[in-house]
């Protein structure tokens, strides 16, 4: 036999590793040739669940800041709200590494659970 015929046959022989995750990937996708909607739904939820602290927050700034007395007038509000604003996107920079040292430690999927089940309960709890 050839050197490059052995090569080759040890590459087929073991084309799959049990319990590699690149390879449960790679088998997906040479199984599954359609396009994978229950998948896209998953990701989708994961995005609307992301979005959704920054788009409910700006709405109730302006009112928060007010009602909170925080402001001395009216016209210095604008100014604060984008204090709260810009201290939450920092928040979540700061976080950023700190999740992702924890994803590689546990897995990406608890993380993105844990994450996605939280917003939605303390957006609730936010919401007046």
């Amino acid at each position: 036999m050839a050197e490059n015929e052995i090569g080759e046959s040890l590459l087929r022989k073991n084309k799959y590793y049990e319990g590699c995750p690149g390879c449960k990937i790679e088998h997906f996708k040479e199984t599954n040739t359609g396009v994978p909607f229950k998948y896209l739904l998953y990701v989708w939820i994961v995005v609307l669940c992301a979005a959704l602290p920054i788009s409910s927050l700006f709405p109730f700034l302006y009112f928060m800041i007010r009602d909170f007395h925080i402001a001395e007038r009216e016209e210095d509000i604008g100014y604060y709200a984008g204090y709260v604003g810009s201290a939450f996107m920092f928040g979540r920079a700061l976080t950023s590494v700190l999740w992702g040292m924890i994803a590689d430690r546990y897995g990406r999927k608890p993380v993105i659970i844990f994450g996605t089940v939280s917003v939605v309960i303390f957006n609730t709890l936010f919401w007046p």
